[in-house]
């Protein structure tokens, strides 16, 4: 069935609210995604600064920093930014990825200057001394402890990520390292916000029940009164060097019960590839194993019986290059070889035969209208813009995607896959259970 009428105004709005996008005089970046269907709104500032753009040996530092921005200010003391959320009832959280960090609050729209307030004011004004860092570098510690080493999915997915990953600084987690984090300290703090904290390499996002004038106004007031920062040279970070290799990595840990194992490539991201290539991965990976409609979860799991999960997804959202991931694990009496094996044929016979246009059409639909239901959440599309602009991405590419998914063809799918879904560059990742102690 080909796409019908009403994705054509995917990740549009009626007229006289359409998405704003301008410019602060100090270099902030604003979008305004009007929204009036419920009295709220979702505030998000976006840094373009993640662990990819960390200093050697300092790994950990911007997800730290993350942390540091919820202590107190020359004029808020610690913790009154969150009480003065949570007394008008709203939420707030923030987050920290290889390429961005971003920081956000949902509340009604009376409350929107005072948000930016806050916001504006711990942007250059936080008060950093080895009283506040000490504590909260302990805090980001035990965090690694519970989140990282106390989970074997964890662990061997930052031994596939530095081992797939060979120059590149995605290879290093975003938490950071344990051995580097123990050494963070006031000055590479202090370090960290003055190069990278300014609103010129900051992106504010609002989505709700507001319109543009009314936030251009409010942060004019607000975010405006900051100074502008240094320029920031480019982001150019090391890139990765041609891979020819099959690499193999596992762990056998005692809290594992089922194996599992997971292969992965590098494939480029929207932002790095070539015109339609990123939305052919995509595709690709929806159709080879995007749920329970995709081949290899009917191959596997509804046909064969011989895996309890299995599928496949696409990364394509990061500055630099991305990865292509399809994993699966056994059912019953079946192995992993089997289910391993299935897999690798699934991917086989797209790169021969390709997929049907019913199977593309299909994939392309469920796409598209997930761009209509994320406009029911301030907080995906808020997200889906913030993510874009801090990746290389512009509002144009965001609302010229349903156009470009709709133009890739079975061709483009096989190219890709063949292109990058090679034996000879992958790196396969295996989690199993401990061997039986030999007496």
């Amino acid at each position: 069935m080909a796409a019908g009428p009403a994705f054509a105004d995917a990740g549009k709005k009626p007229a006289g609210e359409e998405i704003s996008h301008f410019l602060l005089g100090n270099g902030m970046e604003v979008v305004v995604i009007p929204d009036h269907r419920a009295p709220i709104v979702t505030h998000m500032v976006w840094y373009k600064v993640g662990s990819a753009d960390e200093p050697p040996g300092k790994s950990g530092i911007a997800h730290f920093f993350e942390h540091l921005m919820f202590k107190g200010t020359e004029k808020h003391k610690a913790g009154e930014f969150g009480a003065k959320i949570a007394e008008i009832g709203g939420s707030e959280n923030a987050f920290t990825s290889d390429d961005f960090t971003a920081y956000f609050q949902t509340v009604s729209p009376d409350a929107l200057g005072t948000m930016m307030d806050y916001e504006a004011d711990r942007m250059r004004n936080l008060i950093l001394t080895d009283a506040v860092i000490g504590p909260e570098r302990d805090v980001v510690l035990e965090e690694r402890r519970s989140r990282i080493e106390t989970s074997p999915d964890a662990l061997l997915a930052e031994e596939i990520d530095a081992t797939l990953y060979q120059n590149h600084p995605y290879r290093i987690p975003v938490i950071g390292w344990m051995h580097e984090m123990e050494k963070l300290n006031r000055a590479d703090a202090v370090a960290f916000y003055d190069r990278y904290y300014a609103p010129n390499n900051a992106i504010l996002v609002v989505a709700g029940d507001v319109d543009a004038n009314t936030v251009r106004t409010l942060a004019e007031a607000t975010y405006g009164k900051v100074a502008r920062g240094p320029d920031l040279p480019p982001r150019l970070r090391p890139q990765e060097p041609e891979q020819n290799t099959a690499r193999t990595v596992t762990l056998s840990d005692p809290r594992v019960t089922t194996p599992s194992f997971s292969k992965s490539w590098l494939a480029p991201s929207y932002n790095t590839a070539e015109p339609g290539e990123g939305e052919a991965l995509d595709l690709l990976s929806e159709i080879l194993g995007g749920g329970v409609r995709s081949r290899i979860y009917q191959a596997l799991v509804v046909k064969a019986g011989i895996a309890s999960t299995a599928g496949a997804y696409y990364d394509g959202t990061k500055l630099d290059t991305g990865s292509f991931v399809v994993y699966g694990a056994p059912r019953g009496d079946a192995k992993l070889e089997e289910v391993q094996a299935a897999i690798d044929a699934e991917i086989a016979a797209v790169v021969k035969d390709g997929v049907t246009e019913e199977e593309l059409e299909a994939a392309k639909n469920r796409f598209l209208r997930s761009m209509i239901f994320a406009q029911d959440s301030q907080s995906s599309m808020a997200n889906i813009y913030g993510t874009a602009l801090a990746t290389g991405g512009t509002v144009d590419d965001i609302l010229g995607w349903p156009d470009r998914i709709r133009k890739v063809t079975s061709a483009d799918l096989v190219k890709a896959a063949a292109k990058y879904l090679r034996s000879s560059g992958s790196v396969t990742g295996y989690l199993l259970p401990a061997e039986p102690v030999q007496n």
